[in-house]
């Protein structure tokens, strides 16, 4: 890898790069910049090289050809794909990313476990000079922030399961200064709280970001650009996902995709906003459903070009009431109950979505409904017509190696012809003779769309969806929210996907402190609320004179005064209410601005209004925000 000297270049340059892995070329004649402060998303199929051009910037891989140019002195973080069992706090173990202010607190350490007192004022020195007497401060509002509890911050390294091993991964990444962050998939093991904390994390940043992701929901908050890596070639485009999306279906047209597939795919969008437009039942969800399906209108070429279509059968019989639990207590035995009088019912239509931290009790709630968990206490009432389709975290590890397509279904249907499999499976992309590959060449993604194809082919009445998105594509995420918003049967879904969960979902449960409550808001009110509450002390004590939250009936700050509060000042009212409406419009006119084709002849004016987008996007939720605080 090449370096350069001079900071005043862009932050990284590809000039005629190509890229192969093996025999596969992957990407090719690339030639663009980069610049400092960029907060680039990376996208593409899975297979594209996303993963390869991270490899390739961290100098892990060789250009096959042209050069990549870095500035000698970048300092690049990146998240480790392997976490040592280590014996060392988790504290220690994320400040040791800061490697410098990790030396010098292990050498204060040290000189005073010696008694060396010169030492140690040395140490001492060493820590004024990298400011680095708040280094235990920073790495632990990093670990709270990821949802790591302030007791669990002394647990050693080895003890945490994998998935809380990544976020200590992502702490340690974040913990480090950088000029570079790369981030691989960062929200895959983050519940929803975290992702917003994250999101907030990173529009602070002032380094150079890029970002592999399949939430676009995510890209949409995050970034200012997005690289896309399509047939060996990759483009930058200003903006983030959904500005993207629009640039590239215009791009499409300019190649004249084909009129009547176009026309064929607004109607499907059509009918699925007019779908939605029926089943929200709340004024306020109605609002926020439309929001998101804004993102997906001027996008029909995009959405055509994409082969991927699935559909989940109508279900054989589909009865009123399906599944209710009445005064439920659940949990893994009586020294383990999770959640306490649970009231649930599921009936025909209902979509719900459950919200709250990772270890709350999300999927100990769907595995009760499911009926693997064994109610503690209560009753569990389910129709005898009542068909479920359960996604769980496991289910793609839980295919059989050594299988095909074919065969997987014919363990469930074992008389059903195979010309019947096989015309089911090309329907889920899985065409000719890929019905009969042995699975274990997969991509993840293929599993997991295999696995939904199992679930499909039983015709449930409700699916349970406990992160059905982990492995899947943006393509896969978009055609799966397209079949769940056609599904006639009840969902329940875990996800920390929001552009998926808010499409589908009508309404959403909060589930907490061993409550399950219904949450009176959209994922924009929850979002807010999450932002808004006090910062948490990690004290016992105080957690202790929390009092046990009521059922929300309308999403407010949580730092409610515990008085009358005082009557608004009408001016104040008058000047936010003007500040919404104002940024509004200032928002509209720079979408409209960057959905003008003409405007991408000047690569310099696509660069400014992408940046002016991203802060009026951020001025706009600031000014909501505090127009909440003052309706009080």
């Amino acid at each position: 890898m090449k370096a350069v000297a001079a900071y005043n270049l862009p932050m990284i340059s590809f000039r005629n790069f190509a890229l192969r892995r093996g025999e596969r070329l992957l990407l090719a004649d690339v030639d663009l910049a980069l610049h400092a402060g960029y907060r680039v998303g990376v996208v593409g199929r899975n297979g594209a090289g996303k993963s390869s051009l991270f490899a390739a910037l961290l100098g892990e891989v060789e250009p096959d050809k042209g050069d990549l140019d870095l500035p000698g002195k970048a300092r690049i973080a990146s998240v480790a794909q392997e976490t040592p069992h280590l014996p060392d706090p988790a504290l220690d173990y994320v400040m040791s990313g800061d490697t410098q202010l990790h030396a010098a607190v292990r050498a204060e350490r040290e000189a005073m476990a010696r008694e060396d007192w010169e030492a140690v004022a040395e140490a001492h020195q060493r820590l004024a000079e990298i400011n680095g007497y708040d280094g235990d401060a920073r790495a632990g509002r990093l670990l709270h922030g990821l949802g790591f509890a302030a007791d669990t911050h002394d647990k050693a390294v080895a003890d945490f399961s994998g998935g809380w091993r990544v976020r200590l991964n992502v702490a340690r990444a974040l913990m480090m200064p950088s000029d570079l962050l790369l981030l691989d998939e960062p929200t895959n093991h983050l519940d929803l709280d975290a992702v917003v904390w994250l999101e907030d994390w990173l529009r602070r940043y002032d380094g150079t970001l890029l970002v592999i992701s399949h939430d676009r929901e995510f890209l949409d908050n995050v970034t200012t650009h997005i690289l896309h890596l399509h047939d060996g070639r990759a483009k930058l485009y200003a903006g983030n996902y959904t500005a993207f999306e629009r640039q590239r279906a215009e791009h499409l047209r300019q190649q004249q995709i084909a009129f009547e597939k176009e026309q064929a795919e607004r109607a499907h969008l059509q009918k699925f906003i007019d779908r939605f437009k029926a089943k929200a039942s709340k004024a306020r969800q109605a609002q926020s459903r439309m929001k998101r399906l804004e993102k997906l209108t001027g996008t029909e070429a995009v959405r055509a070009e994409r082969a991927l279509h699935i559909d989940f059968p109508e279900p054989a019989r589909m009865p009123n009431s399906l599944l209710t639990l009445r005064h439920v207590d659940a949990g893994y035995g009586a020294d383990a109950k999770i959640l306490g009088d649970v009231g649930f019912a599921l009936e025909a239509g209902d979509r719900i979505g459950l919200l709250g931290p990772n270890g709350a009790g999300k999927s100990t709630l769907v595995k009760t409904l499911v009926g693997d968990l064994a109610v503690m206490a209560g009753e569990r009432i389910a129709h005898p017509d009542l068909v479920i389709g359960y996604f769980a975290q496991h289910t793609v590890e839980s295919l059989l190696e050594g299988t095909s397509p074919i065969d997987h279904l014919k363990a469930i249907s074992p008389d059903t012809p195979t010309q019947e499999f096989r015309n089911f499976l090309g329907r889920w992309q899985f065409p000719g003779d890929r019905a009969f590959e042995v699975i274990d060449n997969f991509s993840g993604g293929e599993k997991a769309r295999l696995a939904l194809a199992l679930i499909a082919w039983r015709k449930p009445n409700v699916l349970l969806l406990d992160e059905p998105t982990n492995h899947l594509d943006l393509e896969m995420r978009e055609a799966l929210a397209e079949a769940l918003s056609d599904f006639d049967g009840a969902i329940v879904m875990v996800s920390h996907d929001r552009h998926l969960i808010g499409l589908v979902c009508d309404e959403f449960w909060r589930v907490h402190d061993g409550q399950v409550q219904a949450f009176n808001g959209d994922l924009d009110d929850y979002a807010a609320w999450l932002r808004a509450r006090p910062a948490e002390t990690g004290k016992a004590e105080a957690a202790a004179k929390t009092p046990a939250e009521k059922p929300v009936e309308t999403v407010k700050p949580a730092t409610k005064p515990a008085v009358k509060p005082a009557k608004v000042n009408p001016h104040k009212l008058k000047e936010a209410e003007a500040r919404v409406e104002r940024l509004s419009v200032q928002l509209a006119e720079c979408e409209a601005a960057l959905a003008d084709p003409a405007v991408y002849s000047d690569a310099e004016k696509v660069a400014a209004l992408g940046r002016e987008q991203m802060q009026l996007r951020e001025a706009l939720e600031a000014a909501e925000e505090a127009l909440l605080v003052l309706y009080g």
